[in-house]
């Protein structure tokens, strides 16, 4: 399939720093090793996100031999609905627009926001394993020629300017740095388009780190921002918050029931620690462009 160009050509490298070279490297290494590959391969949308809302208790009853099936079926059926409250969340956007997945991963918020949508969907990633895992599946669904995913760094994209309505992070935020990256989204996005962001981050009011917020950043090898830092840089990159929900409360359920899965890796208790004991925000942020 012939498609056409989505981005232009930048002679700055993909990769600039070794931190971003040891995350690109990571899952360009890590490929078959992975909860989101199970998680995926529930329906073929394969996410790198965490879940929200209550989980339905009666995947813990019944027959043994298929109670894994069904605590990752409803695990996925959980972070499927988080991408669809962050698509909510996109406005209104016409079959005619171009919006951009940052951090894109193996593109299952992707693919979502074009079945939506039926939008053209771009999606960057500094893990070629993860682009060419992403573009397998937007030309297995047969919208490769709509959604298109690209071995690009989210802080120079290559696209040009004032060309997308929304632009999403989807859990991404922690790996940039937030001045640098908002300045390139609200460089991207045309006037009135909007933000948003699904992100954990520090609550200010403990002051600094809890160890249990450590412990997340270490397991994961991120740079979890306070939350300050979100709207501090939304400001000054002329992205004004039009919405901002608190959905700590609804992200725990998914913790509870993955510690008590075979897909349980040993962070859970951190997550519910963090959360429970105040540390720790799981936020959604939608900003407009002015």
């Amino acid at each position: 399939m012939t498609t056409t160009p989505t981005t232009t050509p930048t002679t700055a490298p993909v990769l600039r720093t070794d931190y971003q070279r040891a995350v690109a490297a990571y899952w360009d290494t890590h490929q078959h090793d992975d909860v989101n590959l199970r998680l995926g391969d529930v329906d073929g949308l394969y996410h790198h996100h965490y879940g929200i809302g209550a989980y339905d208790p009666s995947v813990l009853d019944g027959p043994r031999h298929s109670r894994e099936q069904r605590i990752t079926g409803e695990l996925h059926r959980l972070e499927s609905a988080q991408a669809d409250l962050l698509l909510d969340h996109l406005g209104p956007v016409p079959p005619n627009a171009r919006v951009l997945d940052a951090g894109s991963g193996r593109g299952g918020t992707s693919l979502m926001a074009h079945q939506r949508f039926g939008c053209r969907v771009d999606g960057v990633s500094i893990s070629q394993y993860q682009v060419g895992f992403a573009n397998a599946q937007a030309e297995r669904r047969g919208v490769a020629d709509q959604v298109r995913f690209h071995f690009r760094n989210m802080l120079d994209t290559g696209l040009a300017a004032a060309s997308l309505r929304a632009v999403w992070t989807n859990e991404t935020t922690m790996y940039v740095d937030l001045h640098e990256a908002f300045a390139e989204f609200a460089r991207l996005l045309e006037r009135g388009g909007r933000y948003v962001c699904v992100t954990g981050c520090s609550n200010d009011v403990t002051g600094g780190r809890s160890q249990a917020v450590s412990r997340i950043d270490s397991h994961y090898t991120c740079n979890i921002h306070p939350r300050s830092a979100y709207f501090a840089a939304l400001a000054a990159n002329g992205l004004v918050p039009i919405e901002v929900i608190d959905l700590t409360a609804q992200a725990i359920p998914y913790w509870e029931l993955r510690a008590r899965s075979a897909l349980a890796t040993g962070i859970e208790q951190s997550f519910l620690t963090a959360y429970t004991e105040g540390s720790f925000h799981y936020l959604l942020i939608a900003a407009d462009r002015v």
